[in-house]
């Protein structure tokens, strides 16, 4: 059973009428360290996005367009503070591989790279609360590492994030995620969400969780997938 659920608020649809976010719910799941299959799958992507896209028309992608100008909307720069598809798109086209987490990450990270569209996933069990996506106050914890230590930090107001009641989980909409509820390789139970602006085609997002949900369903037969699309209604 689902505990916590996550919720697009109101306001950001008001702001973003178009924004799609597709939630894929994963339970009796047991994330691996990274395998010959998961690192395979990261590197194959990595490879596909070499082949279509140079770092200069990585900018010409009517998806980083989309989500460079939802950032300026929000007041983030998107050069300083690029979506999570664009950092890993950078990073890709630069020649560097993407690092091997676990299973799960190395999945997530696939799905974003062969679909150019932002994906994360973190652990279900950690959160406390719904998780809204929403507009930051300025006073809800973040934690990071900063110096070797964890360290609770701040939101901008007016920021847009993920947050339960007890705090961050992603800041800037999928800029950054949050230690707290980072997958590991203890985690049971997970959520991803892919993000999509205008004019990326709704097809293609029911496409990459069609896929997330397969790969899923091939490693941990056994579990249960529940596949939500949050939309403006």
């Amino acid at each position: 059973m689902i505990n916590h659920r996550l919720i697009v608020d109101a306001q950001i649809f008001e702001r973003f009428p178009e924004y799609q976010a597709l939630i894929v719910y994963a339970e009796g799941i047991r994330n691996f360290p990274s395998t010959a299959e998961s690192e395979a799958l990261l590197r194959a992507a990595e490879q596909a996005c070499r082949a279509t896209l140079t770092s200069d028309t990585l900018l010409q992608h009517p998806h980083i367009n989309a989500w460079r100008e939802a950032y300026r909307l929000f007041g983030a720069n998107p050069k300083k503070y690029p979506s999570s598809i664009e950092a890993l798109l950078r990073r890709t086209l630069k020649g560097q591989d993407l690092p091997s987490i676990n299973g799960l990450v190395d999945l997530y990270n696939a799905v974003s790279l062969k679909y150019l569209l932002p994906a994360g996933g973190e652990d279900l069990d950690t959160l406390v609360s719904d998780l809204h996506l929403t507009y930051a106050q300025g006073n809800e914890p973040f934690v990071t590492m900063q110096d070797g230590q964890e360290q609770a930090i701040y939101p901008e107001a007016g920021e847009v994030i993920w947050a339960d009641t007890a705090g961050v989980t992603c800041r800037r909409w999928n800029w950054r995620q949050g230690r707290r509820t980072q997958l590991t390789e203890g985690t049971q139970a997970a959520y991803f969400v892919l993000d999509r602006l205008a004019p990326y085609p709704s097809e293609t997002l029911l496409a990459a969780g069609e896929e997330l949900k397969a790969h899923l369903l091939r490693w941990f037969p056994a579990c249960t997938i529940t596949i939500e699309v949050l939309q403006k209604v």
